[in-house]
């Protein structure tokens, strides 16, 4: 198990990299979930107003 996680002495570059990849990630899905929520209560609210249709 040690020489998985040693990544054969370039752990210091490998294990970064999937962080930042994974944060890349996070920060992606976070602010889709974000904009869809804005948008269905956009939506809502132009429906609400007689815009729609």
């Amino acid at each position: 198990m040690r020489e998985f996680l040693d990544m054969g002495g370039y752990a210091a570059f490998v294990w970064p990299a999937y962080a930042v990849t994974a944060a890349a990630f996070l920060y992606n899905w976070v602010g889709a979930r974000r904009a869809l929520r804005e948008a269905r209560a956009a939506a809502r609210r132009r429906l609400a107003a007689g815009e729609g249709a």
